[in-house]
């Protein structure tokens, strides 16, 4: 099984930078895509990044040009990279891995990690 833990989240302004932390751990996997998604209050879980191992990248309309997810294969890491933030990034954010192991091709959820912008 694999186990992602995110770290990077908190208060900041309409305007400002966050960097977000996705650390996937456990033994026996090959990880596929990485990528965050979030959950504001009352909406559902959208996508916001995605990140495959050859280096191609997709992101939200909402998101583009503002936010940079990269990843590190060797020590199966992805982060992002959010600038000019906006209230309405306001969510809490998931790390999510799609992996192999000897049970076939899974999916790993983070804890999620709450991201809140004031205006």
């Amino acid at each position: 099984q694999v186990q992602l833990v995110e770290s990077g989240g908190g208060l900041v302004q309409a305007g400002g930078s966050l960097r977000l932390s996705c650390a996937a751990s456990g033994s026996g996997f090959s990880i596929s895509g990485m990528g965050w998604y979030r959950q504001a209050p009352g909406k559902q879980r959208e996508l916001v990044a995605t990140i495959f191992t050859s280096g191609t990248r997709s992101y939200a309309d909402s998101v583009k040009g503002r936010f940079t997810v990269s990843r590190d294969n060797t020590k199966n890491t992805v982060t992002l990279q959010m600038n000019s933030l906006k209230p309405e990034d306001t969510a809490v954010y998931y790390c999510k891995a799609n992996y192999w192991s000897a049970y076939g091709f899974r999916e790993a959820w983070g804890q999620g990690t709450l991201v809140n912008v004031s205006s």
